[in-house]
């Protein structure tokens, strides 16, 4: 059943508290005007009580047995920081336009990642919307915020979160974050929360001082992991879930992207992510809405997103790095780290077949066998990416692949992604070849943790070091995070402005359904390591052919089978798109192709 916490505005000046402490004998609120009132003590180690007199924008804090005083870790909201009071708010207060909004089926989205604080000069909610007419330019129809949580400070990718109920107020707080999200809707446009359910930052979260809400059962990178399966965890699982549905009932989002859901530890009868999907799916029925859930996972696991009747978890979809690290290791040559795993045109082909490379095979950068078949699934089911925040971002430079590839390699990566049967994600900025860095960045206030971050910063990147391939940027430095901010100036660049708009024709083509083909099943592929090239035929009511040639040359290639017209549906290295070739309009399968070094092209025949 459940169970709302924290401070619930009631109206008429009146708020009920919720707070879980199980082992402490007395709780009290402590308002910030001096006064003081007691909690009573009712089932599962809940401490309630309906106060009046406290309006919203109360201050308080939670005195624990009369000797400690902390923020709510259910707190709506940390004006002042991650340390100081927590405030009442009214989650009705906003006056919502978007009551007409249905959502969008996971099958029919183009994501676009960004980070609120980076993506504008701003670095608010407000600058956000500020650029709605570029996203619906490029042709997005869903935006994915990486996380929104409060964290210490103004600066930081959102992963530091201690308050999963609490909006980062220098984005602009909770009334910011539903005006950007009604706009988003009033034009069309989804919006996806990254949120956190596998850990708290380590600054500003008190939780462990109220209870069981971390286990010593499992560790995870960031620590002890959060209690799903142990002792008391019911309440610690109630705590989590309420927050996931909170983000999508009361703030409207679309849906939840799942952060790394493989330390979402639990071995109980039903799996975490099983209950929130399931109680998702009730949400559905009560608010007429569609909700997607997509989780972000390295397993190669097909019970993710299976449904329930064949014991899966019931998610819409999930995040495949399989398809990332296939082309980046073939553009960059990068073969060190998780990368060994990749580089051949067979791991790519195999990526554009069936979305996963390891399918129950051997990994050698992991030294065991990974994942499990995922052919009997439809590609909506996964999301793909050539740039995303971590692939970036956790690199030494934080540096992009416009840094490291050419124009025309960057326009094949972003044809093969958007011409692939899968859902495409964008990283902000990758459609105009933005070369500004994507950085590691913090504002921590506690200085052991600060010296803490960068010492373990430097070990991550201790190989490149070695290698002499660049200097360490300071976490905290405030240049690190000013570094990262996307430069709007791209279309005084010829490159860039051919780039996005190579993007747009893409985007288009894709939203029409003019790739369609290659979602079946019985496409045919062919590539080959020595060429560097795939070639790939299609056939749903019209034939469709691809070739991606991946080699710093001229390929010459047919198209097998009978004598027919196609038409050209796009070619990379045409004039329009900044590259120095021209290709008719129309072709004949007996001819040969010419296709340019590091380009794609695409034909179209009809079939009926």
């Amino acid at each position: 059943m459940r169970k709302k916490v924290g401070a619930q505005y009631i109206g008429n000046n009146g708020t009920k508290f919720v707070i879980w402490a199980p082992f402490t004998k007395q709780v009290k609120v402590v308002l910030s005007d001096g006064r003081t009132e007691q909690l009573l003590k009712v089932a599962h180690g809940y401490w309630e009580q309906e106060l009046s007199d406290i309006p919203p924008g109360t201050l308080y804090k939670l005195s624990l047995d009369d000797e400690m005083v902390f923020p709510d870790p259910a707190s709506r909201s940390q004006a002042f920081g991650v340390h100081d009071w927590s405030k009442v708010t009214d989650p009705n207060s906003y006056k919502w336009s978007d009551t007409a909004w249905k959502g969008i089926p996971l099958e029919e989205m183009i994501i676009y990642e960004l980070h609120v604080g980076t993506f504008t000069p701003e670095g608010t909610f407000e600058g956000v919307i500020s650029k709605l007419d570029h996203l619906l330019e490029l042709g997005i129809n869903t935006i994915e915020i990486l996380p929104v949580t409060q964290f210490p400070g103004s600066r930081n990718w959102g992963y530091d979160g201690a308050y999963p109920y609490a909006v980062q107020e220098s984005y602009g707080g909770a009334e910011g974050l539903k005006k950007m999200i009604d706009t988003c809707h009033q034009h069309g446009i989804a919006v996806l929360l990254d949120a956190v359910y596998n850990h708290l930052g380590p600054e500003g979260n008190y939780l462990s001082q109220f209870g069981p809400y971390f286990t010593e059962k499992y560790k995870t990178p960031w620590g002890s992991a959060i209690n799903f399966d142990d002792k008391y965890s019911d309440e610690v699982r109630n705590f989590f879930l309420e927050s996931a549905l909170m983000w999508q009932e009361e703030f409207h989002f679309d849906g939840l992207r799942l952060d790394a859901i493989h330390e979402i530890i639990d071995r109980g009868a039903r799996h975490f992510l099983k209950e929130l999907s399931q109680n998702v799916d009730e949400l559905e029925k009560q608010t007429g809405r569609r909700f997607i859930l997509i989780a972000e996972s390295d397993l190669n696991d097909t019970k993710i997103i299976n449904p329930y009747e064949k014991g899966g978890f019931g998610l819409e979809g999930q995040w495949v790095d399989d398809f990332h690290h296939s082309i980046h290791s073939i553009l960059t040559g990068e073969l060190e780290g998780y990368y060994k795993d990749y580089g051949a045109m067979a791991h790519l082909a195999k990526a554009f077949k069936q979305a996963f490379v390891y399918d129950g095979v051997y990994s050698k950068f992991r030294k065991r066998t990974v994942g499990n078949n995922p052919v009997e699934l439809p590609p909506s089911k996964f999301v793909i990416s050539i740039q995303n925040h971590d692939q970036v971002g956790n690199r030494l430079l934080g540096d992009r692949l416009a840094q490291m590839i050419s124009l025309e390699q960057l326009k094949l990566a972003a044809g093969v992604m958007l011409v692939s049967p899968y859902i495409p994600m964008l990283f902000m900025g990758e459609e105009f070849a933005e070369d500004r860095p994507f950085q590691y960045f913090v504002s921590h206030g506690d200085p052991d943790l600060v010296k803490a971050v960068r010492e373990g910063r430097k070990r991550e990147f201790e190989y490149f070091y070695d290698k002499g391939d660049g200097e360490f940027w300071d976490p905290q430095e405030e240049e690190t995070f000013n570094a990262s901010k996307i430069n709007w100036d791209f279309k005084e660049d010829q490159n860039k402005t051919a780039l996005f708009n190579f993007y747009k024709k893409l985007i288009n083509l894709k939203k029409t359904g003019a790739f369609k083909a290659f979602s079946n099943k019985e496409k045919q592929i062919e590539f080959s390591e020595e060429g560097k090239y795939i070639k790939i035929i299609g056939k749903e009511g019209q034939n469709l052919f691809a070739v991606f040639n991946f080699k710093g040359e001229m390929l010459e290639t047919e198209i097998s089978g009978g004598n027919y017209d196609w038409k050209t549906v796009i070619f990379s290295a045409g004039k329009e798109w900044g590259g120095s070739a021209n290709f008719p309009p129309t072709f004949n399968s007996g001819e040969v192709l010419k296709i340019p070094a590091h380009s794609m092209l695409v034909l179209s025949r009809n079939l009926y």
